[in-house]
Protein backbone atom coordinates (compact mmCIF):
# COMPACT_ATOMS: atom_id res chain seq x y z
CA UNK A 1 0.00 0.00 0.00
CA UNK A 2 1.71 3.38 -0.81
CA UNK A 3 1.66 6.51 1.31
CA UNK A 4 -1.22 8.44 -0.24
CA UNK A 5 -3.43 4.80 -0.59
CA UNK A 6 -2.64 4.67 3.75
CA UNK A 7 -3.42 8.35 4.31
CA UNK A 8 -6.55 8.26 3.30
CA UNK A 9 -7.45 4.32 4.73
CA UNK A 10 -5.97 6.15 7.86
CA UNK A 11 -8.43 9.19 7.84
CA UNK A 12 -11.69 7.33 7.13
CA UNK A 13 -11.18 5.17 9.28
CA UNK A 14 -11.11 7.83 12.29
CA UNK A 15 -13.71 9.39 10.20
CA UNK A 16 -12.34 12.85 9.76
CA UNK A 17 -12.99 14.79 6.92
CA UNK A 18 -10.43 16.21 4.64
CA UNK A 19 -11.28 19.69 5.59
CA UNK A 20 -11.31 18.76 8.84
CA UNK A 21 -7.92 16.98 8.78
CA UNK A 22 -6.03 20.23 6.34
CA UNK A 23 -7.48 22.48 9.20
CA UNK A 24 -5.64 20.74 11.96
CA UNK A 25 -2.31 19.78 10.23
CA UNK A 26 -2.26 23.68 8.98
CA UNK A 27 -2.51 22.63 5.17
CA UNK A 28 -5.76 23.63 2.83
CA UNK A 29 -8.24 20.99 1.94
CA UNK A 30 -7.09 21.14 -1.76
CA UNK A 31 -3.26 20.74 -1.12
CA UNK A 32 -4.54 17.57 1.21
CA UNK A 33 -6.75 15.86 -1.56
CA UNK A 34 -3.96 16.31 -4.15
CA UNK A 35 -1.45 14.57 -2.00
CA UNK A 36 -4.13 12.22 -1.11
CA UNK A 37 -4.74 11.50 -4.93
CA UNK A 38 -1.22 10.84 -5.41
CA UNK A 39 -1.08 14.04 -7.63
CA UNK A 40 1.38 16.07 -4.98
CA UNK A 41 4.33 14.32 -2.76
CA UNK A 42 4.26 16.12 0.77
CA UNK A 43 7.42 16.75 2.69
CA UNK A 44 8.53 14.98 5.98
CA UNK A 45 7.57 17.53 7.90
CA UNK A 46 4.26 17.61 6.48
CA UNK A 47 3.59 13.83 6.67
CA UNK A 48 4.71 14.04 10.04
CA UNK A 49 2.15 16.87 10.83
CA UNK A 50 -0.71 14.80 8.88
CA UNK A 51 0.18 11.74 11.52
CA UNK A 52 -0.06 13.61 14.65
CA UNK A 53 -3.30 15.46 13.22
CA UNK A 54 -4.76 11.99 12.82
CA UNK A 55 -3.36 10.69 16.51
CA UNK A 56 -1.88 7.79 14.83
CA UNK A 57 0.21 5.63 17.30
CA UNK A 58 4.15 6.09 16.73
CA UNK A 59 4.82 2.90 15.37
CA UNK A 60 1.89 4.11 12.50
CA UNK A 61 3.61 7.26 12.18
CA UNK A 62 7.02 5.79 11.51
CA UNK A 63 5.45 3.66 9.01
CA UNK A 64 3.84 6.07 7.40
CA UNK A 65 7.22 8.19 6.73
CA UNK A 66 8.71 5.14 5.54
CA UNK A 67 5.70 4.52 3.21
CA UNK A 68 6.28 8.32 1.79
CA UNK A 69 10.31 7.98 1.78
CA UNK A 70 11.23 9.53 4.98
CA UNK A 71 13.36 7.48 7.62
CA UNK A 72 11.59 7.52 10.99
CA UNK A 73 10.99 10.28 13.36
CA UNK A 74 10.49 8.17 16.44
CA UNK A 75 13.11 5.86 18.27
CA UNK A 76 11.60 1.78 19.05
CA UNK A 77 14.50 0.94 22.07
CA UNK A 78 14.33 -2.69 22.97
CA UNK A 79 12.83 -3.04 26.78
CA UNK A 80 16.17 -4.20 28.41
CA UNK A 81 18.26 -0.99 26.69
CA UNK A 82 19.83 1.03 29.16
CA UNK A 83 18.44 4.21 28.22
CA UNK A 84 14.67 2.76 29.44
CA UNK A 85 16.18 1.55 32.39
CA UNK A 86 14.76 5.00 34.73
CA UNK A 87 11.47 4.43 32.89
CA UNK A 88 11.41 0.60 33.90
CA UNK A 89 12.41 1.37 37.13
CA UNK A 90 9.65 4.07 37.80
CA UNK A 91 7.30 1.52 36.05
CA UNK A 92 8.03 -1.35 38.82
CA UNK A 93 7.80 1.30 41.28
CA UNK A 94 4.18 2.00 40.41
CA UNK A 95 3.48 -2.07 40.20
CA UNK A 96 4.84 -2.66 43.80
CA UNK A 97 3.21 1.01 45.30
CA UNK A 98 -0.05 -0.92 44.02
CA UNK A 99 -0.19 -3.46 46.08
CA UNK A 100 -1.78 -5.41 47.86
CA UNK A 101 -3.81 -5.04 44.66
CA UNK A 102 -2.78 -6.67 41.27
CA UNK A 103 -0.87 -5.02 38.26
CA UNK A 104 0.78 -5.71 35.58
CA UNK A 105 2.19 -3.64 32.52
CA UNK A 106 1.59 -5.07 29.19
CA UNK A 107 2.84 -4.10 25.42
CA UNK A 108 0.02 -4.08 22.58
CA UNK A 109 -0.27 -7.35 22.16
CA UNK A 110 -0.83 -8.18 25.53
CA UNK A 111 2.46 -9.20 26.43
CA UNK A 112 3.37 -8.54 29.77
CA UNK A 113 6.43 -6.99 30.70
CA UNK A 114 6.13 -6.90 34.59
CA UNK A 115 3.79 -7.19 37.08
CA UNK A 116 3.98 -7.11 40.98
CA UNK A 117 3.60 -10.11 42.88
CA UNK A 118 -0.34 -10.18 43.57
CA UNK A 119 -0.97 -11.18 39.99
CA UNK A 120 -0.20 -14.13 41.11
CA UNK A 121 -3.58 -14.46 41.89
CA UNK A 122 -4.80 -13.82 38.38
CA UNK A 123 -2.03 -16.51 36.74
CA UNK A 124 -2.95 -19.33 39.44
CA UNK A 125 -1.58 -21.89 37.47
CA UNK A 126 -1.44 -21.10 33.98
CA UNK A 127 1.09 -22.84 31.86
CA UNK A 128 3.80 -20.57 30.75
CA UNK A 129 2.36 -19.88 27.45
CA UNK A 130 -0.98 -18.49 28.91
CA UNK A 131 0.50 -16.61 31.56
CA UNK A 132 2.66 -14.32 29.49
CA UNK A 133 -0.12 -12.76 27.81
CA UNK A 134 -2.47 -10.79 29.46
CA UNK A 135 -5.71 -11.19 26.93
CA UNK A 136 -4.76 -14.84 26.66
CA UNK A 137 -4.78 -15.22 29.82
CA UNK A 138 -7.63 -13.57 30.50
CA UNK A 139 -9.90 -15.82 28.16
CA UNK A 140 -7.95 -19.06 27.57
CA UNK A 141 -9.53 -21.75 29.18
CA UNK A 142 -6.55 -23.39 30.64
CA UNK A 143 -6.41 -19.30 31.89
CA UNK A 144 -8.45 -17.46 34.29
CA UNK A 145 -11.76 -17.89 32.13
CA UNK A 146 -12.84 -21.03 34.28
CA UNK A 147 -12.94 -18.98 37.76
CA UNK A 148 -14.60 -15.94 35.83
CA UNK A 149 -18.15 -15.74 37.49
CA UNK A 150 -19.61 -13.39 34.72
CA UNK A 151 -16.81 -14.50 31.52
CA UNK A 152 -19.27 -13.85 28.90
CA UNK A 153 -19.17 -10.22 29.65
CA UNK A 154 -15.79 -9.76 30.77
CA UNK A 155 -14.39 -11.92 27.53
CA UNK A 156 -16.61 -9.33 25.27
CA UNK A 157 -15.10 -6.34 27.13
CA UNK A 158 -11.73 -7.22 26.06
CA UNK A 159 -12.31 -8.68 22.66
CA UNK A 160 -14.53 -5.59 22.00
CA UNK A 161 -11.70 -3.67 23.04
CA UNK A 162 -9.11 -5.55 21.19
CA UNK A 163 -11.51 -4.89 17.85
CA UNK A 164 -11.97 -1.21 18.70
CA UNK A 165 -7.99 -1.05 18.50
CA UNK A 166 -7.56 -2.63 15.63
CA UNK A 167 -10.46 -0.64 13.91
CA UNK A 168 -8.42 2.58 14.65
CA UNK A 169 -5.13 1.01 14.13
CA UNK A 170 -5.10 -2.09 11.97
CA UNK A 171 -1.99 -4.38 12.24
CA UNK A 172 -1.63 -8.17 11.02
CA UNK A 173 -0.30 -9.52 14.35
CA UNK A 174 -3.20 -7.90 16.51
CA UNK A 175 -5.92 -9.14 14.33
CA UNK A 176 -4.48 -12.71 14.37
CA UNK A 177 -4.69 -12.41 18.11
CA UNK A 178 -7.81 -11.07 18.06
CA UNK A 179 -9.46 -13.90 15.79
CA UNK A 180 -7.70 -16.62 18.50
CA UNK A 181 -9.50 -14.84 21.56
CA UNK A 182 -12.88 -14.31 19.69
CA UNK A 183 -12.73 -17.80 20.07
CA UNK A 184 -13.04 -18.03 23.40
CA UNK A 185 -15.85 -16.04 23.78
CA UNK A 186 -19.42 -17.23 23.24
CA UNK A 187 -22.00 -15.70 21.47
CA UNK A 188 -23.76 -13.23 24.02
CA UNK A 189 -26.91 -10.70 23.14
CA UNK A 190 -27.08 -7.62 25.48
CA UNK A 191 -30.08 -8.33 27.80
CA UNK A 192 -32.77 -5.18 27.81
CA UNK A 193 -31.32 -2.16 29.59
CA UNK A 194 -27.66 -3.40 28.81
CA UNK A 195 -25.46 -0.77 29.95
CA UNK A 196 -22.19 -1.59 28.59
CA UNK A 197 -19.35 -3.35 30.65
CA UNK A 198 -18.80 -1.15 33.46
CA UNK A 199 -18.94 -4.08 35.59
CA UNK A 200 -16.76 -5.65 38.10
CA UNK A 201 -14.89 -8.83 37.28
CA UNK A 202 -15.96 -11.63 39.62
CA UNK A 203 -12.86 -13.89 40.05
CA UNK A 204 -13.05 -16.80 41.96
CA UNK A 205 -10.48 -17.15 44.23
CA UNK A 206 -8.74 -19.47 47.23
CA UNK A 207 -12.89 -20.45 47.82
CA UNK A 208 -14.20 -16.81 47.97
CA UNK A 209 -15.63 -14.47 45.10
CA UNK A 210 -13.56 -11.68 44.31
CA UNK A 211 -15.16 -8.43 42.80
CA UNK A 212 -12.21 -6.51 40.52
CA UNK A 213 -12.33 -3.41 39.15
CA UNK A 214 -9.97 -2.59 36.73
CA UNK A 215 -8.23 0.75 35.09
CA UNK A 216 -6.07 0.89 32.32
CA UNK A 217 -3.46 4.03 31.78
CA UNK A 218 -1.35 4.55 28.96
CA UNK A 219 1.80 6.52 28.28
CA UNK A 220 0.49 9.14 26.03
CA UNK A 221 3.28 11.66 25.70
CA UNK A 222 5.67 8.97 25.38
CA UNK A 223 8.17 9.77 21.93
CA UNK A 224 9.49 6.18 22.08
CA UNK A 225 7.40 3.78 20.29
CA UNK A 226 8.31 0.99 22.75
CA UNK A 227 7.03 3.52 25.94
CA UNK A 228 3.89 4.41 24.03
CA UNK A 229 2.58 1.44 23.64
CA UNK A 230 2.96 -0.06 27.28
CA UNK A 231 -0.08 -0.08 29.46
CA UNK A 232 -0.51 -0.37 33.20
CA UNK A 233 -3.61 -2.58 34.22
CA UNK A 234 -4.37 -2.33 37.95
CA UNK A 235 -7.12 -4.05 39.54
CA UNK A 236 -8.64 -2.32 42.56
CA UNK A 237 -11.41 -4.28 44.96
CA UNK A 238 -15.10 -3.62 44.22
CA UNK A 239 -16.11 -4.25 47.65
CA UNK A 240 -15.00 -4.07 51.30
CA UNK A 241 -15.01 -8.05 51.27
CA UNK A 242 -12.40 -8.45 48.34
CA UNK A 243 -10.63 -5.50 49.71
CA UNK A 244 -9.86 -8.01 52.97
CA UNK A 245 -9.26 -10.85 51.06
CA UNK A 246 -6.39 -9.06 49.27
CA UNK A 247 -4.86 -7.72 52.03
CA UNK A 248 -4.63 -11.31 53.84
CA UNK A 249 -3.50 -12.34 51.01
CA UNK A 250 -1.11 -10.17 49.86
CA UNK A 251 -0.56 -8.00 52.74
CA UNK A 252 2.89 -9.88 53.64
CA UNK A 253 4.97 -8.96 50.17
CA UNK A 254 3.09 -5.21 49.92
CA UNK A 255 4.60 -4.48 53.54
CA UNK A 256 8.33 -6.10 52.24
Amino acid sequence: MDFPTALKERRAARKVSQLELALKAGTTQRHLSFIESGRSAPGRDMVIRLTESLGLPLRERNQLLLKAGFAPAYPETPLDSADLAPVMTALTHILDAHMPYPALIVDRYGAIVGANAAQAMLAGDAPAHVRSNAYRLALHPEGMAPRVGNFTDWARHVVDNIGADLARNPDDRLAALHAELSGYVPPARPAAGHLGFAVPLLLRHGGEDLRLMTTITSFATAVDVTISELKLEAFLPADATTAAALMRDNGADAGQ
